[in-house]
């Protein structure tokens, strides 16, 4: 079983925010397999699938961002899924609008939901997929930065990111390690 998990707050206000690229990803990608999240477990909302073989959670915590790693741990040990089963797609301000970046494991770099992660897991040792947003402004604080929209100029290239992440994700639960994601998608 595979686990796909993206990182964003709850509710209508967050919905279009930088900080909610990862609910967008799991969105695009769900859009494309025609499915809707529709159960909820755990504080998070899911959908499951197969692809192939494999079965396939798609998950979007509402624990706010802060606390994600509440809802990942509860939902990887009801379904029983293994840390190196999981994919965590989140935004990451060090990187461009636009960028991509696979890694097998890392430090949560600031990255609130990240840190929640490590520390419910145990381990900085998971997939990740990190979705570039930019830096903030030299007057805009990190907080109104990634609780703000993307400007008009960044949609159409996020647009293409999204659906980058969206076609790492069917590249991995289709039976390639996550090495050979890296490997496909990092040169993006």
């Amino acid at each position: 079983m595979k686990m796909i998990v993206g990182l964003g707050n709850p509710g209508v206000k967050y919905a279009n925010t930088k900080h909610n690229i990862g609910f967008m990803v799991l969105d695009e990608f769900a859009r494309q397999k025609k499915l809707t999240f529709n159960k909820s477990k755990f504080e998070a909302l899911y959908t499951e699938t197969f692809i192939g073989m494999e079965k396939v959670l798609l998950v979007k915590p509402q624990t706010f961002m802060n606390d994600s790693g509440r809802a990942v741990r509860s939902l990887m040990d009801y379904f029983a899924v293994a840390i190196e089963d999981i994919v965590i797609v989140y935004d990451d301000l060090d990187l461009p609008a636009g960028k991509i970046r696979l890694r097998q494991k890392g430090s949560a770099g600031g990255h609130n939901g990240i840190k929640s992660l490590i520390q419910h897991l145990g381990t900085s040792d998971f997939n990740r997929i990190r979705i570039g947003i930019d830096r903030p402004f030299f007057d805009q604080t990190v907080i109104n930065h990634v609780l703000s929209g993307f400007s008009k100029e960044k949609e159409e290239i996020i647009g293409f990111t999204i659906k980058d992440g969206a076609a790492a994700i069917d590249y991995w639960v289709s039976g390639h390690p996550f090495i050979d994601a890296m490997n496909q998608y990092n040169k993006k």
